[in-house]
């Protein structure tokens, strides 16, 4: 989709950095923005509705990222989002700012 000239935002949890690395690699430097929306566990624990932490913590959910299986943060992400501190609204007023700045949107 990038090679048709569209903006693609993917949003997934991607544990390891490799992963990250190779997906970078297969487009023009400038095209992917790493955005890390950084959640300390516990934190992410309290606000899981569909409680899919408790389960993996019980063993019902294997691989469970952060849990059972390890996530390896971004070393140097172009846009890092604290959720502790900025609201869904400036988190994405912070992503936008960030997409405006590398000239991929205006």
């Amino acid at each position: 989709m990038v090679d048709a000239g569209l903006l693609v935002l993917v949003s997934f949890i991607s544990p390891f950095r490799a992963e990250r690395r190779l997906a970078r690699e297969r487009v023009e430097v400038g095209e992917f923005i790493e955005v890390h929306v950084d959640t300390p566990l516990d934190v992410a624990e309290t606000r899981d509705p569909k409680g899919l932490y408790a389960k993996a913590r019980a063993g019902e959910l294997a691989n469970f990222t952060g849990i059972d299986s390890p996530y390896e943060a971004p070393e140097s992400p172009e846009v890092h989002v604290d959720t502790t501190v900025l609201s869904a609204e400036e988190a994405a007023d912070q992503i936008i700012a960030a997409l405006r700045a590398g000239g991929l949107i205006s």
